[in-house]
């Protein structure tokens, strides 16, 4: 059995979500089963989201925790957040799927719902087949280090005053 690939996109730059959809695509194009989770989109209406229907018979996609992490009580966001990454790590081990995409799980580090090293242990005990993405800001290094392929997406140009384009970022 050929070993799944760990994928970590991180850094400031627009696009880590956007790689994830494309390798889900892909993914998708094979024939494979996917899972998409997403960790601070929260209920905000996505063009991902909306999409994700027309392959429901391939991609599990699903929103998890309260939404964008500065807004609302923190403990609220403490315990979704964990709840969010036991869900995800039951999806991760259950080897129902050939990819599963863990989108905006840094976040959950940054804001201390769960240590880098759950991270890696996640990381560690999935099933050998199976392939997994992360992505967000701020990886710590062992998550780096923990992953087969990591690309770091560094802002060149972006006007930071204009509101998200709908269509282009959500």
């Amino acid at each position: 059995m050929k070993k799944g690939i760990a994928i970590l996109a991180t850094g400031h730059g627009k696009g880590k979500t956007t790689s994830a959809l494309g390798q889900t695509f892909r993914a998708l194009g094979h024939g494979w089963k996917v899972c998409f989770l997403q960790f601070v989109k929260g209920e905000w209406p996505t063009g991902e989201a909306r999409s994700a229907d027309k392959f429901a018979d391939q991609l599990f996609f699903k929103s998890l925790g309260l939404g964008f992490t500065w807004k609302g009580e923190r403990e609220e966001h403490l315990r979704a957040g964990r709840e969010a990454f036991s869900f995800a790590a039951e999806k991760v081990v259950s080897d129902e799927f050939e990819l599963v995409v863990l989108d905006e799980l840094t976040w959950l580090v940054r804001y201390q719902m769960v240590t880098d090293l759950e991270v890696v242990e996640l990381i560690e005990k999935r099933p050998r087949r199976l392939n997994l993405m992360i992505t967000g800001r701020y990886a710590t290094q062992a998550v780096i280090d923990a992953c087969d392929i990591v690309s770091e997406i560094v802002p060149l140009k972006y006007p930071g005053d204009a509101p998200a384009a709908r269509g282009i970022e959500y």
